[in-house]
């Protein structure tokens, strides 16, 4: 048998918090509003589902997602916590919690700090007051630059920040601006996202109804080549198509998903790939709840794994990395691959500029790394 069972994969553990104050307009994850009653009932769910989830393995790597993990109270924060330690066998190498610059209170830094929470992500997305009004972001400028003191005045030392580009009216000075003040800000790690409309989000709406236009193709690559340019400059190694971080301060979690070893999720909508399966827990909380309770898992997309569709998946999202992908490594972890297929794409690639080999490493070239969606569509489509 081939695949991830033969592999001594990295195990990761993903905690879905789906609660949120207010719903940003790109924003397509499932969320709730922060009601005190569902927030119980969700601790109860996610404590017992975890539970479930005890592996006599490790967990390298653990992520709070949301939502906003950090709207929790500092007391659910530690009852999550020790289910996340009890699930772990220990503490992992790296924890992170997703929070927003409204929520890093400095009551709930020190209750992760203790936990042994060591990496923080805030999503500030911009630090132009015109810009966080569109995109329905409740924090302002200021706030950020609070919330970075609170966060290293709790002793957190890896900080990611998100920023967003490519936004309806934004201006290439205005996004240079951002980024600037994104590297005065001194994070350890900054991960730049290009804007998407996602379907039934009002910016989707906005979109569908005349009221905002989507910027060009080459607005967008004018974007992504300065983006590249400036964080280079700054000392910000890029290590993935979006993510740029100082050195050794690479998310570890998201480098496992890239590679396509294995995770499990907790929390309504949260994803897992184990044993050679992929589900993904239903996105509603009443439905979820009703499952984790009667000992049922309500899920949805769940799939039996194959050497086809892991390696496929490890191609595509492997290329976004700057290093490639290790093709030896794959073609051993996936014999049953049609690789010859994949070769014959490869030489194409080369042809045109567009991917170059660096044994034992296939990669993208800056010019590939532009066109990163369409050539994972053309690797997805060897396979169908």
């Amino acid at each position: 048998m081939s695949g991830q069972s033969e592999f001594a994969c990295e195990l990761g553990l993903y905690v879905h918090v789906p609660f949120c104050a207010r719903r940003c307009e790109f924003c397509a994850f499932y969320e709730r509003e922060p009601r005190r009653a569902d927030i119980a009932r969700y601790m109860d769910g996610v404590l017992r589902e975890l539970h479930s989830l005890r592996q006599h393995r490790r967990v390298k790597t653990v992520f709070w997602g949301g939502g906003t993990p950090g709207i929790l109270l500092p007391a659910d924060m530690e009852r999550l916590g020790s289910a996340v330690l009890d699930v772990c066998g220990g503490m992992p190498q790296e924890w992170t919690v997703e929070m927003t610059p409204l929520s890093m209170r400095p009551e709930r830094l020190r209750t992760l700090k203790a936990m042994g929470v060591n990496r923080i992500s805030m999503g500030v997305q911009s630090f132009d007051s015109r810009i966080l009004e569109a995109l329905g972001r409740m924090h302002s400028r200021e706030q950020v630059y609070g919330a970075i003191k609170a966060a290293r005045d709790a002793g957190f030392d890896n900080l990611n920040i998100d920023m967003m580009f490519a936004l309806p009216g934004q201006s290439f000075e205005q996004w240079e601006a951002d980024l600037n003040e994104a590297i005065e800000a001194r994070p350890e790690h900054i991960s730049t996202y290009c804007l998407t409309f996602e379907e039934d989000t009002p910016l989707w709406h906005r979109l569908t109804s005349g009221q905002t236009q989507k910027r060009s193709d080459e607005d967008e690559a004018l974007f992504y080549e300065k983006t590249w340019e400036i964080l280079d400059k700054a000392g910000l190694w890029q290590y993935e198509v979006a993510n740029f971080a100082r050195p050794g301060r690479e998310c570890l979690h998201n480098l496992n998903t890239w590679r396509m070893h294995e995770w499990l999720g907790a929390g309504p909508s949260a994803s897992s790939q184990f044993g050679m399966k992929r589900w993904t827990n239903t996105p509603s909380l009443d439905a979820w709840l009703e499952g984790v309770n009667c000992g049922v898992p309500a899920r949805v997309d769940e799939v039996d794994l194959d050497d086809e569709m892991l390696a496929t998946d490890a191609l595509v999202f492997g290329l976004r990395m700057i290093q490639g992908v290790d093709m030896p490594e794959l073609r051993t972890r996936f014999p049953k691959h049609d690789w010859d297929a994949f070769d014959a794409l490869t030489v194409g690639l080369c042809a045109e500029g567009l991917a170059q080999r660096e044994e034992p490493f296939l990669k993208l070239t800056p010019k590939g790394r532009l066109l990163t969606d369409q050539i994972g569509l053309s690797i997805m489509e060897l396979g169908s």
